[in-house]
């Protein structure tokens, strides 16, 4: 862990100026040189504000009329900015935890729409015919197509700083709410995420028309990637999943769907078949010449294991003992998406507001993104259960 020299940042302050010093600041956080835990916020607005002893004297309310009067009108700006990157820095530490699954599969499509019609172009079918010499190419039309995504919705928290985090020095009690912000709407997120993605919220909407994520035989959808009764057992679940892509036909030309599956997203329950299906070194095949071993085909998989999708799973209305058994593969990079208005964002209260003189609080700050997940092609992903 760095050690900050308060007395070489105060003569750097001095030195340098307000506005370089910050930059610095800033740029070690973001780089990793420095950490959150690194900082002491009493120790940081003694060295960043212009007389900062004094100033942070008159937090006491034992302090006399003159000392905090004098304290009055002086330039916190910088120490606001450190601190408001040093807060930034903790609520994205525990926003991009590895816990969160689904953030880290399903990629993220900056929008400034309120829900979104993306355009497409219709895929062309097997329009080539032979070109005799001297003769012309022909001209072919593309079928327009879009995909609506729904509305997007705002998340977001205020962390308060009183005067008594800084006058007794509790940085570590902010930065572990910080991180309990950064926690909790990355939680929601991964939430909405799931329940797109295990088909409890159906928002695919293809050229007008809403359609559920996921359709079985036997429900005489245009698709088929529903597969019951496909329990994680060995290769030959696997087999039976791909084999529904196999049968994925473009709507516009009927041609087939190049769907390459790259992923596997499993409950805890499946944890050890899936490590031995898929990282096993060798497969035991059963042939009429009897059981052979052969190469492992499925270690270029991914798997991913979630403990928060067999929770929601369950919260959609599935029983436990059913919902242990979900598991699914595809390509999850094309079957979804979170359309992103904007990222996690820190944004700073002004100094002097009401709630300084009410609550004792000099400064807030407030953790906000906004977003939806989407479909974009349910035929690239297959849902199966036990």
């Amino acid at each position: 862990m760095a050690t900050i020299c308060y007395r070489e940042l105060r003569r750097r302050f001095e030195l340098d100026g307000a506005q370089a010093t910050v930059r610095h600041l800033r740029e070690a956080l973001r780089a990793g040189h420095l950490r959150p835990e690194d900082f002491s916020l009493r120790e940081l607005a003694e060295a960043l504000i212009p007389d900062g002893r004094q100033w942070v004297g008159h937090l006491d309310p034992r302090a006399p009329v003159a000392v905090a009067e004098s304290a009055e009108g002086v330039d916190v700006t910088a120490f606001l900015q450190v601190t408001g990157q040093i807060i930034y820095t903790k609520i994205l530490e525990a926003y991009q935890s590895e816990a969160f699954v689904l953030s880290r599969l399903v990629p993220t499509i900056p929008t400034r729409l309120d829900g979104e019609r993306i355009p497409g172009v219709g895929r062309l079918g097997d329009v080539a015919s032979p070109i005799h010499p001297g003769m012309p190419y022909p001209h072919v039309g593309l079928t327009e197509e879009y995909v609506e995504t729904p509305s997007t919705t705002k998340h977001g928290l205020i962390i308060p700083i009183t005067r008594e985090a800084i006058f007794f020095d509790r940085t570590g009690l902010i930065l572990r709410r910080a991180a309990e912000v950064g926690q909790i709407l990355a939680l929601s997120k991964e939430k909405r995420l799931i329940d797109t993605v295990i088909g409890a919220v159906n928002s695919y909407r293809w050229n007008g028309r809403s359609y559920q994520t996921y359709y079985a035989a036997s429900d005489g959808g245009p698709w088929v990637n529903a597969l019951a009764g496909n329990a994680l057992v060995d290769w030959t679940s696997v087999d039976k999943a791909e084999a529904l892509f196999a049968d994925m036909l473009d709507p516009s030309t009927g041609e087939p769907i190049v769907v390459e599956a790259t992923t596997v997203l499993v409950t805890p329950a499946y944890r050890q078949a899936a490590r031995r299906i898929f990282y096993g070194q060798e497969l035991s095949v059963q042939t009429p010449a009897g059981l052979i071993q052969t190469g492992n085909i499925l270690r270029s998989y991914r798997v991913y294991e979630s403990r928060l999708l067999y929770r929601r799973i369950i919260a959609s209305g599935i029983p436990a003992e059913q919902a242990r058994t979900w598991w699914f593969i595809g390509d999850f990079s094309k079957a979804f998406a979170y359309m992103e208005n904007w990222p996690i964002t820190v944004t700073q209260s002004p100094p002097g507001s009401e709630a300084e003189f009410t609550q004792d609080i000099v400064v807030r700050f407030k953790a906000s993104e906004r977003g939806t997940p989407a479909v974009l092609d349910p035929r690239y992903v297959v849902r199966c259960t036990g």
